[in-house]
């Protein structure tokens, strides 16, 4: 009986460490000739051991489970892609003082998992940066 104890709270402790840690999301102040393009990735532990760079234009940065981070562009079309063995990207087309949303997700893959970008709207992604947090880089 106490080993099951213990693999449980071992197990409990393993699943707790896959999710990233740092500060609670904070909205950036960006400057009005600018924008900013957050990518999310709400926690599951499916795929949480990978953490595929994601590129938006020439920014970089990895995007762990329950993670996000903001990528300060200019207005254009952006494209933002992240890959595995296999690549999603996704283009958005960035205005001035504008705040963008992308949704990273890891699928099934045959040897390793496959990320997925999705653009969301404001509305749906507010509530759910909310529960991730800041990546330390």
């Amino acid at each position: 009986m106490k080993a099951r104890a213990c693999w449980v709270m071992v197990a409990g402790l393993m699943l707790g460490a896959c999710a990233s840690s740092g500060p609670a999301f904070k909205p950036v102040a960006i400057q009005p000739q600018d924008a900013v393009i957050y990518v999310y990735r709400p926690y599951r532990f499916g795929g949480s051991l990978l953490h595929p760079v994601v590129t938006c234009g020439s920014l970089r940065a990895a995007v762990g489970p329950g993670g996000y981070h903001a990528f300060v562009v200019k207005p254009g079309t952006v494209r933002c892609r992240a890959s595995t063995d296999r690549e999603d990207q996704v283009e958005l087309d960035i205005a001035p003082g504008s705040v963008n949303y992308v949704q990273e997700e890891i699928g099934w893959g045959v040897w390793v998992g496959h990320p997925h970008l999705y653009p969301m709207d404001a509305d749906r992604a507010q509530n759910d940066v909310q529960s991730c947090c800041k990546l330390d880089q």
